[in-house]
């Protein structure tokens, strides 16, 4: 469940197709993502898991998978994903 939620909040910010996006996807070399968006990636899924991702764990993301193991070992659950589209 974590991962669809972060595939769509990923695809939200990148405005790619979610579908192209797996656990393995880099943000930069894959997505192209710099770091102004990988910042506003992890601001949200903070937000929508209810979770705080420190700055040496922010640094250490490269994958799509890395966000979603951070959430589980932060123990995050998701909030109301109605807002993403």
């Amino acid at each position: 469940m974590e991962f669809e939620i972060v595939k769509k909040i990923v695809a939200q910010i990148t405005n790619l197709d979610p579908d192209a996006i797996t656990e393995d996807t880099t943000f930069a070399d894959d997505l192209g993502v710099d770091s102004l968006d990988l910042f506003q990636i992890l601001m949200a899924v903070e937000e929508q898991f209810e979770v705080e991702i420190s700055e040496e764990d922010a640094q250490s993301v490269v994958t799509v998978g890395d966000i979603v193991r951070k959430i589980s070992q932060l123990g995050g659950t998701a909030g109301d994903s109605e807002g993403l589209h």
